[in-house]
Order: structure tokens, then sequence, then C-alpha cells
């Protein structure tokens, strides 16, 4: 079971990327023209041309948390980096989660608003299942390294 934790997280230093450049949603002012894609990467760089604070801080959590918390784990899993790390990589794990809380938030309220269009794509569900499944590798990698040794 340790084996696959640890290529199922290494899998993740591949797919986080991926997923970055990935469409997280289509949108577009009416309905009747072309949708535009708005990705990870390509929010962030809009993001930076208005706001330079949030566009740190959201940098920070999209793309470092989860990418930290990966490699933190991996080290953890080949014993090059001591078990004790494990509470803080939970902890960057949880705000990395953040994220997908917030893009939810952007497009309920956009939708609600009404005005436009706007739909999801498949990189936003790539993104959700990174973030997922770097935060049930974490805890089961936790347990694994708590369980008394047989």
């Amino acid at each position: 079971m340790q084996i696959v934790l640890r290529y199922l997280n290494l899998s993740l230093l591949i797919l986080f990327p991926i997923a970055w450049f990935a469409p997280l949603m289509r949108a577009g002012l009416l309905p009747l023209f072309s949708l535009s894609e708005i990705s990870v990467i390509s929010g962030l760089q809009a993001l930076w041309q208005s706001d330079m604070l949030l566009a740190l801080v959201v940098t920070f959590f999209a793309l470092f948390v989860p990418y930290l918390k990966t490699l933190g784990l991996a080290l953890v899993q080949f014993g090059l980096l001591d078990m004790r790390a494990l509470p803080v990589l939970t902890v960057l794990g949880k705000l990395a989660m953040a994220d997908i809380f917030l893009v939810a938030l952007y497009i309920t309220v956009a939708k609600g608003i009404g005005v436009g269009r706007i739909e999801t794509a498949w990189g936003l569900y790539m993104f959700t299942g990174c973030i997922l499944a770097s935060l049930v590798i974490g805890l089961l990698s936790r347990r694994i390294a708590e369980a008394p040794p047989r």
C-alpha cells in the first residue's frame, strides 16, 4: 500500500502542472459569441495585471502550496524528511483546498449575476481531483506512519 501511495503522490508532480494549464471554465459575455477558456495560469496572468498583492497570495496557494505539500510528502515517503513534518503537510493540503472553494464561489457568483455565460471545463475537475488526491494520499500516508508495527 505504501508503494502505491508513493507512486500516486509522485504522479501528482506531473498532474498538477497539467491542471494549472487546463481550462477551468469557459466564459463569455453574450450567449451568441464564443467562450474564452480560463485556466489557473491565465487567471493568474490577468490577476497580476490588476492586483499584484492578491495575485501573489493566489499564486502561493494555487501553485506553490499544493506542489510543496506533494514534494514534502514524497520526501517523507522516501525517508528523506522526518515523519514529524506530516502535520504541517496536512495543513498545507487544506490550504490548497481553499483554491477549489474560491473557484466554485466565483462560478456561483458569476452565474448568479446573470451577465454572460460560464461553463465549467475539464481542468476544474482535474485540478479538484489533484487537490483531493493529495489530501487523501497525505491522510493515508499519515495513518500508515502512525500505525504500530506488526
